[in-house]
């Protein structure tokens, strides 16, 4: 619940109640980054925290709240385009490739040991305008629908208005700058979500189907 924008490592954390299980889930992911560090403190052991924003890329499900492949879907299958909310929650979205080089890169760098970095992307966009960009993108037919929090997940949800990385921090430790823009990333998970329907139509086409007794293949 921190609004103070674009969000740096030290930031202070800003929560809602215990009785909301998001809130819950942020404090666990705190206490991994708290006990990890203790051990390169306490033993000495090397570790790097590295927090990502909303890593994207090819072959990557709808599953826990992945948007944009299940905007792609949706939008490549003509249906509703499902936004949760009022769609003016603002996000930023890191390619795969661009986290795997800041992993690789903070792993190499000794200066980075003991510290914790967040991976991810300046660029912003509110989740309903990215609905907008898929559909175009996609050449759909599909609509836009709202579906309030509610309705979706129960009475008892909430999510930060604003999840956008300072990754200042990043960038001076390792020269990191990320390469792929929003908009190369809508068309590369919408080639892929094509490339992912097509092999499962033609395996729906040579799977075999039983008949009379025999088996068949279907074409």
């Amino acid at each position: 619940k921190n609004g103070s924008g674009s969000l740096a490592e030290d930031d202070s954390r800003v929560l809602g109640s215990a009785a909301i299980p998001r809130w819950v889930y942020s404090v666990s992911k705190m206490a991994d980054e708290c006990l990890a560090l203790s051990y390169w403190r306490e033993r000495h052991l090397p570790v790097v925290v590295m927090r990502f924003f909303n890593i994207v890329g090819p072959r990557q499900t709808g599953r826990y709240g992945m948007v944009l492949p299940t905007f792609a879907r949706q939008a490549l299958s003509n249906l509703p385009i499902t936004v949760y909310g009022d769609g003016k929650q603002v996000r930023s979205f890191t390619y795969v490739s661009d986290a795997v080089d800041a992993m690789v890169a903070l792993a190499a760098n000794p200066a980075a040991v003991g510290e914790v970095f967040n991976v991810g992307s300046e660029e912003t966009v509110a989740i309903g305008s990215l609905a907008q960009r898929v559909k175009e993108a996609a050449h759909s037919g599909s609509r836009i629908e709202h579906v309030p929090f509610k309705v979706a997940f129960g009475g008892d949800f909430e999510e930060p208005y604003m999840r956008v990385p300072d990754i200042s921090k990043l960038r001076a430790c390792v020269g990191y700058e990320p390469k792929v823009r929003l908009h190369e990333m809508i068309d590369n998970v919408l080639a892929d979500s094509r490339a992912q329907e097509a092999v499962r139509r033609e395996g729906e086409a040579t799977e075999p189907t039983v008949r009379a007794g025999r088996s068949a293949w279907t074409t």
